[in-house]
């Protein structure tokens, strides 16, 4: 099939290219414009933009899409396939595909519409999660389902490593609804609006630990953040980034966030126990170990994180 592709960070590459080797013919790459990033704010590209212009494959960088609808319209694609795209959709842009617009959402529709699913099914504890391949329709994440793949969510896994696996999963998926589009064999289930969840895009200060938490769910925050924003806490009035953690058992009175009297390990306080730090950064630093930070007393015993 002739299709579009429209997607922007990294976790959007797996599934272009599984198309691409599907045979069918991505005439054209919707992307969002270029950004500054990093602390110097150098103008960087989108992945999805470098791949598809070291593939031959026009891009097209529109600041607000449903201004192009003539443009799409020129290509004369038979269907859209969006993957991370970060715009919503207009009614106009999807009458522009004959076989329809098509979502790849990595979460369990319709559990966690919107833009955090992977982050927030680390931090909620959840077992499994997987991609689901949706019919886009004008409202968020709403439109029928074509097919789900399910995976399991292995126990300290992060977001960033969670994300890696579902998109490899989303390309599989897609290829896979590709066929049925091609073929016409499209039997939509319609989603439970009652078991239904939305999740925003995550705030860096809701990235700040509260050392008065339960110590798995503080680890699961962590776990959760990472790679972005990152978790973090105050340390002498200065941020320190946290990046990977474990629970431990614990007992005493000292207060929570409190560097716990532990030998070889670098322990927080949490409500129930003790949070082991085992990856993390000062501010100004690089990330070093927990273990690094006590041992070269960067970090001491009976300080105390806020």
């Amino acid at each position: 099939m002739k299709i579009v592709y429209a997607g922007t960070p990294e976790f959007a590459l797996a599934p272009l290219e599984a198309i691409l080797n599907a045979g069918h013919e991505v005439v054209a790459v919707i992307t969002q414009q270029d950004k500054p990033t990093g602390r110097k704010g150098i103008i960087t590209p989108p992945p999805v933009k470098v791949f598809a212009l070291g593939h031959g494959i026009p891009v097209l960088q529109p600041e607000k899409i449903r201004n192009e609808v003539q443009t799409l319209q020129n290509l004369q694609a038979e269907a859209m396939v969006t993957c991370a795209f970060g715009q919503i959709l207009t009614q106009e842009v999807l009458n522009c595909f004959e076989k329809g617009v098509w979502n790849i959402h990595a979460s369990l529709l319709p559990k966690y519409r919107g833009a955090s699913p992977i982050q927030w099914s680390v931090i909620n504890g959840d077992t499994h999660t997987g991609v689901t391949i949706m019919q886009t329709q004008t409202g968020l994440d709403t439109g029928d389902i074509l097919l789900v793949k399910r995976t399991e969510i292995y126990d300290g896994e992060t977001s960033g490593e969670l994300s890696a696996r579902l998109s490899v999963l989303g390309a599989e998926a897609i290829v896979e609804g590709l066929s049925l589009i091609e073929k016409g064999n499209t039997q939509l289930l319609m989603q439970d609006e009652a078991q239904a969840s939305t999740v925003k895009k995550i705030s860096k200060e809701q990235a700040k630990i509260d050392w008065n938490q339960s110590g798995k769910s503080i680890v699961r925050l962590i776990h959760g953040m990472n790679p972005s924003p990152v978790a973090f806490s105050l340390l002498d009035g200065l941020p320190v980034n946290i990046y990977r953690a474990s629970f431990t058992e614990y007992v005493g009175d000292e207060p929570c966030g409190t560097v716990l009297p532990v030998r070889k390990k670098l322990v927080v306080k949490c409500a129930d126990g003790g949070v082991v730090l085992d990856e993390l950064q000062l501010s100004g630093g690089k990330k070093i170990r927990g273990t690094d930070a006590l041992n070269g007393r960067k970090i001491q015993q009976g300080q105390r994180f806020q």
